[in-house]
């Protein structure tokens, strides 16, 4: 392949390495949702004490969220990306040698550091080197990683059943250090080029010799009526999405009887083939759509959860396992076209400068709350409380996030 050939291809090379390393990512922290039952009969714990393990996570990789996203507008996206898969991959390593309930409780923590890094500055490089007509595509491309992630994640039951709950950290762990030289070797930062440069091509990315501190920074973002919409959005999303992540292998496993494998993969793997399609179908859309108006990116997603969310309520509310299959499919679909296009609306809505710190910062509402809820329903579920009615309340918060995005204000972007 010549020079050239390459520097025109290599922005979706760095989609595909960074797919890689989404698969990691969600397939590492959601190992533990699908072996729920072998580490509690390790380790002794409540329900609610398994969901604190989620929720400690989750709260420490919310608050350091803005941090890493800071890190990865200010200083090299690369190096924070790589830097941040090797010290999960080792975190993941170490969680299958951990012997007490304290001290898988520090290893979430630690995994909750070394993730929170990671999302903000990959979607952020990935928009320095998709711009304008292949944005939500590319965008919707790395989401799948996490699709294959979490798919991945739940055959974490039938590692169990097979060789030890162990054996599943122990690998992913391996395959993790190794991805990270690869990924070393092959990720490079976007190109960075000057004000009023010309003829940079879409690979470049405007060069601000200004550097912002933290309080400007903060000003920026939150100034903006159509970010604080965006933050409301993505702690309703942020609960909803947690909530299935955590406790729906549990709800299909007692709801309708199922082994753990079987659970696992229920409650994974028809969401995450449906949200594929939808990043694909709705990453494509979107890009077509917004050559015609600059809200084109705003109405898929709006469109998808108006439809999914009374398909998430089907599948809380029946009985029958194939029609609840059929409604986390549809809602898997809807999330989908949300997934394609997020980090291209917060592009739409505030500076280059600060893109990174923008996601970092919707991660810490929406992460937070999230794992709050994922802890108030564990402690509900040991107080006979139904899973189910998360799910129902759940259905309805995807319903005002729909309209919510209408009311966001997008910028025209630039090519």
């Amino acid at each position: 392949m010549s020079e050239r050939r390459f520097q025109l291809s290599y922005p979706w090379v760095v989609v595909g390495i960074l797919w890689g390393i989404s698969l990691l990512n969600y397939l590492d922290r959601l190992l533990i949702a699908s072996m729920r039952d072998p580490i509690k009969a390790s380790i002794p714990m409540t329900d609610a004490q398994f969901g604190l393990l989620t929720t400690i996570f989750l709260f420490v990789y919310g608050v350091l969220s803005p941090l890493g996203g800071y890190f990865a507008d200010r200083y090299s996206r690369k190096l924070v990306i790589v830097g941040s898969l090797f010290v999960w991959s080792a975190v993941t390593l170490w969680t299958g040698f951990v012997r007490s309930y304290p001290e898988m409780l520090a290893a979430r923590a630690a995994m909750g550091i070394s993730e929170a890094c990671y999302m903000p500055a990959a979607v952020a490089l990935v928009i320095d080197y998709h711009r304008g007509r292949t944005r939500s595509l590319a965008s919707g491309i790395l989401m799948s990683g996490l699709y294959a992630g979490m798919a991945l994640g739940g055959t974490g039951g039938y590692i169990a059943e097979g060789w030890g709950w162990r054996a599943g950290f122990h690998l992913f762990g391996f395959l993790g250090l190794a991805y990270g030289v690869f990924a070393f070797l092959a990720l490079r930062d976007a190109p960075k080029i000057s004000k009023g440069a010309v003829g940079s091509g879409t690979n470049a990315v405007v060069e601000d010799s200004s550097r912002l501190s933290v309080v400007e920074l903060l000003r920026g973002l939150f100034s903006s009526f159509s970010y604080w919409l965006i933050l409301i959005y993505g702690i309703l999303l942020g609960i909803t999405f947690w909530l299935i992540y955590a406790w729906l292998p549990t709800y299909f496993r007692e709801g309708f009887e199922l082994s753990l494998g079987a659970a696992g993969v229920s409650a994974t793997a028809y969401i995450q083939v449906a949200s594929l399609a939808g990043v694909l179908l709705g990453g494509a859309v979107a890009d077509r759509w917004s050559r015609k108006t600059v809200r084109g990116r705003l109405y898929v997603p709006a469109i998808g959860f108006m439809v999914g969310g009374p398909f998430l309520l089907l599948m809380a509310t029946t009985k029958v396992l194939a029609v609840a299959i059929v409604g986390i499919t549809v809602f898997g679909l809807a999330k989908g076209f949300h997934d394609a296009n997020f980090m291209p609306i917060i592009s739409q809505v505030v500076e280059k400068r600060y893109r990174a710190t923008a996601y970092g910062v919707m991660s810490f509402f929406s992460v937070g709350a999230g794992g709050l809820m994922i802890y108030v329903w564990g402690a509900l579920k040991d107080a006979g409380l139904s899973l189910g009615l998360a799910f129902v309340m759940s259905a309805f918060g995807v319903l005002i996030s729909a309209f919510l995005l209408l009311g966001i204000r997008p910028r025209a972007e630039a090519e």
